[in-house]
This record gives C-alpha cells, sequence and structure tokens, in this order.
C-alpha cells in the first residue's frame, strides 16, 4: 500500500510539475517597430499606445499566440532596425508600392504583407499661405518625414523647392504652423486627422497636389516566415468583422482593406 501511494503521490507531482510548466511557459515576443502617427499610433489620453495599426497587431499577433512589443523607432532608421532584429516588422503606416529617395523600391528592401489599406501623400500649409497649385512651391520652403513616401513625392513632383527632413511627421506639422517652414508632404491619414483641428486649426490640405493612391503594408525582414502567418490572419480578421470593426472606432473605414483575394 506505501509503495502504490508513493507511486500516486509521484505522478501527481509529475503532472502538476507539467501543468505548472506549462502554464508559466513564456509566450515568443513579437517586437512591432512604430512612430507616432494618428490614427495608426498614438498615446490616448491615459498614456496608452492606441490606434488602428495598435489595435490590429495586437489582434493579428495574439492570435499566433505571441506576445506584442511595441518599440518606438526613427522612421529613418526602420531598415537598420529589421536588418539587425530590433524589431521583427515595421506596422505603421508603410507605404510599400513605392520608392524610396535613393530610386530603390522599398518591396526590394523588405517583405511586404498584403496591403491592408489606402493612403495618399498630400501637401499641408496654412490657409493663408496662397498655395493653391504647384506652381506655387517654387522658391518655397517644403518639410516632410526623413524617408518617408511623403519626402521621395515632394523630392520627384515639385521644382524649385527647398527642403528639410524631419524626424517625425508632427515636427513636419509644428514647422508649418510656427511658419519656418511654407508646406509639408504628408500621408493623408495623419494629415486629415490633425488639419483645421485643434493646436492646428490653421492648418488645411491643400487640394489637387496629392499623389496617385498609396497602399500601406507591413514590412517583413526580408525571408521572415512572419509574413505569411500575418497574412492569412489579415484574411481571417477580414472575414470575420475584426478589421470592419477597427476601421470604424478609428475613422478608416472609407480606406481600411478588409478583402485580400485577389492579392493571393
Amino acid at each position: 500500500m506505501k509503495k502504490l501511494l508513493a507511486l500516486l503521490m509521484t505522478l501527481a507531482l509529475i503532472v502538476a510539475c507539467f501543468a505548472g510548466c506549462g502554464a508559466n511557459k513564456e509566450k515568443e515576443v513579437i517586437t512591432v517597430g512604430y512612430t507616432i502617427y494618428e490614427p495608426m499610433n498614438y498615446l490616448d489620453e491615459n498614456n496608452e499606445l492606441v490606434g488602428y495599426d495598435t489595435d490590429l497587431a495586437k489582434a493579428v499577433f495574439e492570435n499566433l499566440g505571441y506576445e506584442v512589443l511595441f518599440q518606438e523607432i526613427v522612421w529613418d532608421d526602420k531598415y537598420t532596425n529589421l536588418d539587425s532584429n530590433v524589431i521583427d516588422c515595421v506596422w505603421n503606416g508603410f507605404t510599400a508600392n513605392t520608392s524610396d529617395a535613393d530610386g530603390i523600391a522599398r518591396s526590394e528592401k523588405v517583405d511586404f504583407s498584403y496591403n491592408y489599406m489606402e493612403n495618399l501623400q498630400v501637401v499641408v500649409a496654412l490657409k493663408d499661405a496662397n498655395i493653391t497649385k504647384a506652381e506655387d512651391l517654387k522658391g518655397k520652403f517644403g518639410v516632410a518625414e526623413s524617408g518617408s513616401a511623403g519626402e521621395s513625392y515632394a523630392k520627384d513632383t515639385f521644382k524649385d523647392i527647398s527642403f528639410k527632413g524631419f524626424t517625425k511627421q508632427t515636427d513636419c506639422l509644428t514647422e508649418v504652423k510656427s511658419k519656418t517652414a511654407d508646406f509639408a508632404v504628408l500621408d493623408a491619414q495623419l494629415a486629415k486627422s490633425y488639419c483645421g483641428k485643434g493646436d492646428y486649426a490653421d492648418l488645411v490640405i491643400v487640394d489637387g497636389l496629392e499623389s496617385d493612391v498609396e497602399y500601406y503594408a507591413i514590412g517583413f525582414k526580408k525571408g521572415s516566415e512572419l509574413t505569411a502567418k500575418v497574412n492569412a490572419q489579415l484574411e481571417a480578421l477580414g472575414k470575420d468583422g475584426t478589421i470592419t470593426k477597427l476601421a470604424k472606432k478609428y475613422g478608416v473605414e472609407t480606406t481600411a482593406i478588409t478583402d485580400f483575394a485577389d492579392q493571393k
């Protein structure tokens, strides 16, 4: 009887150990690179990181069994951060169908997920700047985020301008507001969230100077196994209504992509 009891106690300890080990097993961490960019990734009134990209990234990676860590980056360092494994992906309004200022297509530098949102580059200026057409920018001083699609668009499109890159798109808004820059070239998603509101009530998007349609996608290191996994989750979250719900929450329902069938 004693031997039987001892055996049962041993088995119970083994079971408890396995159960405990399973319960305490840490999830693999995925680090998402982002910049502050409303409505994609930004801090709410409680200083919590929220936004369309933030919430969608959480939904995707939690479904895949990962713990998500968000790492703020300098946008111009995104490729270096990816290649050196500081981050696992760039999920922050990353325009996929364009080239950088060096003329190299971004798709040659990273693996992109499905396109998940439409965007444009737009020109932002003060209401009383009298900027209505491209010719009005000649001799003007413009700004954009360094390494951004806006920087590439401005340099490729507008002639006879002076230009400077800044670390953040929001810094560019401040430059225009303070009249240290005549105009900024920014993502439409961000510009629509700030222009005409609060501290930026005197800023407007100039009609007629926007780029062709661009598409946001998630950027991964070349050869990453995450790309296919994330694509599968985007399809699933598009079908179950999660993407539509998030898009309505953050006011991007007219530009968010919910059906990825034609991208397979």
